[in-house]
């Protein structure tokens, strides 16, 4: 089975993306110690500094699932609360794996 590809954007308001970004941290290390986590990374979009975004690889569903019941995310809802602009957009991604090279997927 391959990974799981999960991609969170968070539209940030006006003034407080050092804020989020400060808050988002301790969220961020702790996820990197759970079991099933490949990688946790937060990126700033280079045309709207206010939009943060996830990109996440986990080794497969149950790994999000347990995820999704850590203490840290529901610290996460909270920092999301007191500083997005609109809901999260997140999708959940599986590689179609096309091309022969290893930049072809994830899996490799």
């Amino acid at each position: 089975m391959s990974t799981i590809l999960v991609v969170a954007t968070l539209k940030i308001q006006d003034g407080k993306v050092d804020e989020a970004v400060a808050a988002l941290t301790p969220v961020i290390e702790s996820t990197h110690e759970e079991e099933g986590c490949l990688s946790y990374v937060l990126h700033q979009d280079v045309n709207d500094p206010n939009t943060l975004v996830f990109v996440e690889r986990w080794a497969s569903q149950d790994a999000i699932s347990a995820h999704a019941q850590q203490p840290q995310m529901l610290k996460l809802f909270e920092i999301a609360g007191d500083v997005a602009a609109e809901p999260p957009q997140i999708t959940f991604c599986e590689s179609l794996e096309i091309g022969s090279s290893p930049k072809g997927s994830f899996d490799n």
